[in-house]
């Protein structure tokens, strides 16, 4: 399964940017985002299972919508209120284990993005 994120750029606090992940296959198992800045630890930010049952981080609860296209190959994050803290690489994952979107949220995932970069700032 090849992913390929796309939508990253700069932005100023408040604004919005949405992500895409195309997947090289149709994928019946859970996708999600996580996102990584230097010197900061990896952070699940949000997943949908392949029922589109969805699951947040505290701090994209509100601000971030996770959904998937009917086709299963294409996984959204739109991201809105953007915040300085939100700077990061953000990498799309799929992983093909995890029942239930929390878990896939919480997981490693099985196959990764290259990462797009998402810069907040005035």
């Amino acid at each position: 399964v090849q992913l390929v994120e796309s939508g990253g750029g700069s932005v100023q606090p408040g604004g919005s940017l949405r992500l895409s992940c195309s997947a090289s296959v149709a994928s019946f198992y859970c996708m999600g985002w996580y996102r990584q800045s230097p010197g900061k630890e990896r952070e699940a930010v949000a997943a949908i299972d392949d029922v589109g049952s969805t699951s947040y981080a505290n701090f994209a609860k509100g601000r971030f919508t996770i959904s998937r296209d009917n086709s299963k190959t294409t996984v959204y994050l739109q991201m809105n209120s953007l915040e300085p803290e939100d700077t990061a690489i953000y990498y799309c994952k799929v992983d093909v284990a995890a029942v239930g979107s929390i878990r896939c949220r919480l997981s490693r995932g099985n196959y990764w993005g290259q990462g797009t970069q998402v810069t907040v700032s005035s």
